[in-house]
C-alpha cells in the first residue's frame, strides 16, 4: 500500500435503510392510498361534528355567545332583563338556527378532529420524505398548530373589547339586536384572521431553512417587515379598530422578531459548517475542492 493510500482515510460502507415499500407504489396504488386516506380523515371529521352538534346545547353555543353577552345589557335588544343568562341572538327566516347550528357544529368537528386528519396527511406524505425532511415537517406542523391556536386565542379574548367599542359608538340610545348569522359570521371571520396572520412568521423561518432568505436580508429589511405587518394587520382585521389592529401587528411583530433571530442562528451554523468543510469560500458557481481518486474500497486490484 503507498503512502497516499495510507494516509487517506478508511471509508467504511454504509448500511442503507430498508426499502420503504410505501415509496415504491405505482400511481393507481398511490390513488387508491389517498382516496383510503381522504375517507377515513372525512370519517373522523363526520364522527367530530356530530359530537359538536350535540355538544352545542351543552356549553359550545355558550361559549361562542359569551362575547356579545359580556357587553352591557342596555346595548342588547333582545335582552329581557329578567335574567343575567337571557341573551339571545336574532334568527330571522325559519332554518336560519338549523343552519347556524350546523355550521358550528361542522367548524367544531373540523377543530377537534385536526389530530387524526393531520395524521392521515402525514402518514401519505412520509414515505417520500427524507429523514431531515421528516423530522422538519413534524416542527412544523407542531409549530404551525401552536402558532393557530394562540392566534385564535388571543382572538376570542379580544372580541369582548372589540365588541364593546364598535356597538358602544351606536350611543345609549341605540339597542342592538344582532342576527345569528352576522355574529357567527363576525367571530368565525377574526378567528380565523387572528390564526393564520400568526402562521406568516413561519413563512419566513422556512424560507430560512431552504436558503432563500438570509439572516442578513431579514435584519435589513426589519423596519419594512414590522411595516407591513401593521398595514397588513389593518387589512385583514374585519372590525378595522384600532384596538383590534394592534392587538394583531404587535404579537406579529414579536413573532417577526423571533423569526429572525432564529435565521441568525441557522445562518451562523451554517457558515460554520461551510467554513469545516473548506467552502466557505467559494463562490455558488465554483466547483468545491473534492477529492475524486478512488479510495481503497473502490481500487479493483484489492
Amino acid at each position: 500500500m503507498s503512502t497516499a493510500e495510507a494516509s487517506r482515510p478508511r471509508i467504511g460502507r454504509r448500511k442503507r435503510p430498508p426499502r420503504d415499500d410505501a415509496a415504491t407504489m405505482s400511481l393507481i396504488a398511490h390513488l387508491k392510498e389517498l382516496r383510503n386516506r381522504i375517507g377515513i380523515a372525512l370519517l373522523f371529521v363526520l364522527i367530530a361534528t356530530a359530537i359538536a352538534f350535540w355538544w352545542y346545547d351543552h356549553g359550545l353555543g355558550q361559549f361562542i355567545r359569551a362575547p356579545y353577552c359580556s357587553i352591557p345589557a342596555d346595548n342588547r335588544a333582545l335582552d329581557t332583563g329578567n335574567s343575567s343568562d337571557d341573551c339571545r341572538l336574532l334568527v330571522t327566516d325559519v332554518f336560519g338556527g338549523a343552519l347556524i347550528r350546523l355550521k358550528i357544529a361542522f367548524i367544531a368537528g373540523i377543530v377537534l378532529s385536526a389530530p387524526f386528519w393531520l395524521w392521515q396527511i402525514w402518514a401519505f406524505l412520509t414515505p417520500g420524505l427524507k429523514t431531515h425532511e421528516k423530522r422538519y415537517g413534524v416542527g412544523f406542523v407542531v409549530a404551525s398548530s401552536t402558532l393557530f391556536a394562540l392566534g385564535a386565542v388571543l382572538a376570542y379574548i379580544s372580541l369582548k373589547a372589540g365588541l364593546t367599542l364598535l356597538l358602544g359608538l351606536a350611543g345609549d340610545n341605540v339597542a342592538i339586536a344582532l342576527t345569528a348569522q352576522d355574529y357567527i359570521g363576525f367571530v368565525i371571520s377574526i378567528l380565523l384572521a387572528f390564526g393564520v396572520s400568526f402562521e406568516v412568521p413561519l413563512i419566513a423561518v422556512a424560507l430560512n431553512l431552504i436558503g432563500v432568505l438570509s439572516y442578513a436580508v431579514l435584519a435589513k429589511s426589519r423596519r419594512w417587515i414590522f411595516f407591513l405587518t401593521i398595514v397588513f394587520a389593518a387589512f385583514i382585521t374585519p372590525t378595522q379598530d384600532p384596538f383590534t389592529m394592534l392587538l394583531m401587528a404587535l404579537p406579529m411583530c414579536v413573532l417577526f422578531e423571533v423569526a429572525i433571530q432564529i435565521a441568525r442562528v441557522v445562518d451562523k451554523r451554517r457558515a460554520r459548517r461551510d467554513g469545516t468543510a473548506g467552502f466557505a469560500d467559494l463562490d455558488d458557481d465554483e466547483a468545491s475542492p473534492l477529492d475524486v481518486r478512488p479510495s481503497v474500497l473502490d481500487d479493483p486490484d484489492r
